[in-house]
């Protein structure tokens, strides 16, 4: 189950990792993340399991699995072949959330006294890989909180890592040691069950210009509705009002810069360009066509 479990609110405790397993918070008994490459990350547990992870509340960089011995040191490289590395990609390739249950161990500032903790809804922002401290590559996820979940409090709040910042530099000089600002940036588009059907029947490739965005891990794409749900518009959440494409022809479709033919012929600033691809698995809704290219070309 991706997201909410019914009837459990963040801050609920648990004495075990068993009672959260039975609550359906966090199922693995053992594993720290809940999930696969295909579904993404149901869960993930932060409990000192790893060296490199770092909590700071809203805002966790959580080491992925693998390449640990029994003492908990690290003792050979990650791969994002793993089951539950490959489950966080797809959180954030597809924008999908996370539930983060914290556990006791290892002291961590916002770590509950005793037991486990569900601490709410998390998003993945980001990931890469570097050396861990241990000399063997690691993979690591940046999470933050919803703006809907509960701020946590701690003792002492661990600050994020910056740089103090430098005089303003003369105009045009820049500046050699800029002040860094821990910020994220990201387009968010929610996948549901139909538009994560439309992506795997086109592979990820953009239905008009055939772009495939390919990431370590995975590939990206977005699906995007031709005719908008919710009012005015009203379109069907189906998979015949839906298309796979790629950031950019995403924005300019839901700007009006691209419409479509009847004959899914593609007009980009008035011209021709092309044709949509198409799959034998996909039908478009037509007249979700002709309300998407009315709404732009009166």
């Amino acid at each position: 189950m991706i997201g909410d479990v019914p009837n459990i609110e963040a801050g609920q405790e648990f004495s075990t990792r068993r009672q959260a397993h039975e609550a359906g918070v966090h199922r693995p008994l053992q594993a720290g993340i809940c999930g696969t490459k295909r579904t993404g990350a149901e869960s993930i547990v932060v409990s000192g399991g790893y060296k490199d992870d770092e909590d700071y509340g809203d805002v966790i960089v959580y080491t992925g699995h693998g390449g640990q011995d029994g003492t908990g040191n690290q003792v050979s490289d990650q791969s994002l072949a793993d089951s539950g590395n490959a489950a966080l990609v797809t959180s954030y390739l597809e924008g999908l959330p996370v539930r983060v249950l914290r556990g006791y161990q290892g002291g961590a500032p916002y770590a509950p006294a005793t037991g486990y903790r569900y601490d709410g809804l998390y998003r993945v922002t980001s990931y890469g890989s570097k050396l861990g401290i241990d000399g063997f590559l690691i993979w690591q996820f940046r999470l933050e909180a919803y703006e809907d979940t509960p701020t946590l409090q701690a003792a002492q709040q661990p600050e994020l890592p910056n740089t103090p910042a430098q005089s303003e530099p003369a105009a045009g000089a820049g500046n050699e040691t800029p002040e860094r600002i821990t910020s994220t940036v990201q387009r968010i588009v929610r996948s549901s069950a139909v538009k994560r059907q439309v992506k795997v029947w086109h592979d990820n490739r953009c239905q008009i210009c055939h772009l495939r965005i390919d990431v370590p891990g995975g590939s990206y794409s977005e699906g995007a509705h031709i005719r908008a749900l919710g009012s005015p518009h009203n379109g069907p959440d189906t998979t015949g009002n839906v298309l796979c494409l790629c950031p950019n022809c995403h924005v300019m479709f839901d700007a009006g810069a691209i419409v479509i033919e009847d004959d899914l012929t593609v007009i980009r600033g008035d011209q021709p360009a092309g044709t949509l691809r198409t799959d034998g698995r996909h039908t478009i809704d037509l007249e979700c066509v002709r309300s998407h290219r009315k709404r732009w070309r009166q």
